[in-house]
């Protein structure tokens, strides 16, 4: 599959464009690739496609921060709002037009639009938030988890319909089966008239007269689905992952709602994450930080050695480069940061105290040798300065 373009670009606007910018840009490339205006050109009609699935996101602020700060992977492979991840296969052009058209101000190329109130009303299940934890392994090399999820589900019985079977139908007599309802009133600047929703059939221009026995007439029920999620690696605190298609069943058919992944870190005894990279404490016995030598360090996928230099200080910051967490944009990886701090024994036996006192004799260990910034914070943010 050939690779997502930037959301912006598709759309041609600036990262910093605005609400209206937006819904404008989109709406001169609808008219443009409209399939009305292009019949049977393919590309074209991806094209359309393509805008409506960037305007799903841009148009959304919390889709919109996420895409901001995740790019497509953050949106999981799909558009964030109804559209599947393998493109736009969920979602047919009334679909674009109900979901979308109310910038359109009416009717336009055969699909009515709601704000217009031309069109039919495609209902939507609502999202579903979980929580799922993750170790840094996983957050490392990207993982698939399968959830069972409680939520309601199309029934078996109708199809999703709520009707009885094909024939237990019939024209809504309130709007004579055009899902919206023509309402003229008197005002202050005069006459005017404006058309909604039928509020008898709620847009979809027909009622039931025989109910699904199964779902009462409502097309869903409660149920239970085991969901295949992938997350990509190198996601983070907080980041929500956005299954298309997956939270509850609208009722009576209609688009189903999203499933929103949202992620925990579980803690790490060794390693704090900080952005890709990670921090280790490193407390090392003071013989070793005199002498030198050869220790252990906890890495994401087990321990490596490492070499200590003789005459190492305490706050020296060692670096194990590209050994941290790779960049959910695909940009490169962290490192992992050994930061050293010394150990100092709580006591002393007698031939100890003998030793360390006739060491302290020594000329090397009469003065305290400067070294800049022995505060391990300060030596933390000189660093990265």
């Amino acid at each position: 599959m050939a690779e997502k373009r930037d959301y912006y670009e598709v759309l041609g606007v600036e990262k910093n464009a605005n609400a209206d910018e937006i819904k404008k840009a989109y709406r001169k490339a609808a008219i443009k690739y409209h399939p009305d205006k292009n019949p049977g050109d393919k590309d074209a009609e991806e094209k359309f496609k393509e805008a409506a699935e960037a305007y799903d996101v841009l148009s959304n602020p919390d889709k919109r921060a996420r895409y901001d700060q995740f790019g497509h992977a953050g949106m999981s492979g799909a558009a964030g709002g109804g559209f599947s991840g393998g493109g736009f296969g969920g979602f047919s052009m009334e679909d674009i037009f109900s979901q979308f058209g109310d910038i359109f101000g009416g009717h336009f190329g055969g699909f009515s639009s709601r704000g217009g109130g031309g069109g039919r009303r495609v209902n939507r299940g609502s999202d579903i938030r979980v929580k799922v934890k993750l170790t840094l392994a996983e957050i490392a090399n990207g993982t698939t988890k399968k959830l069972k999820i409680s939520k309601s589900v199309a029934c078996d019985k109708c199809g999703g319909t709520g009707a009885k079977d094909s024939s237990s139908y019939s024209t809504c007599s309130t709007c004579n089966g055009a899902g919206y309802v023509t309402r003229v009133e008197n005002t202050f600047f005069g006459r005017m008239q404006t058309q909604g929703v039928c509020p008898t059939c709620n847009g979809e221009g027909k009622t039931i007269t025989a109910k699904c026995s199964a779902c009462n007439g409502e097309g869903a029920v409660r149920g239970d689905e085991v969901v295949e999620i992938k997350i990509p690696a190198g996601v983070g605190e907080g980041m929500a992952v956005t299954v298309s298609g997956k939270g509850n069943a609208a009722r009576r058919g209609g688009v189903n709602g999203d499933l929103l992944v949202v992620i925990e870190e579980e803690h790490n005894p060794e390693l704090v994450r900080d952005g890709n990279d990670l921090i280790h404490n490193l407390n090392l016995p003071v013989t070793t930080c005199i002498l030198g030598g050869e220790v252990e360090v906890p890495t994401i996928d087990g321990r490596a050695k490492i070499k200590i230099a003789a005459g190492t200080h305490a706050g020296k910051v060692l670096r194990l480069r590209g050994k941290g967490l790779p960049d959910v944009n695909g940009y490169g990886r962290g490192d992992i940061l050994i930061v050293v701090d010394i150990t100092i024994p709580d006591s002393l036996n007698s031939e100890e105290r003998k030793l360390v006192e006739k060491l302290a004799e020594q000329p090397h260990f009469k003065h305290a040798e400067s070294v800049e910034s022995q505060n391990i914070f300060e030596r933390m943010k000189n660093f990265f300065r």
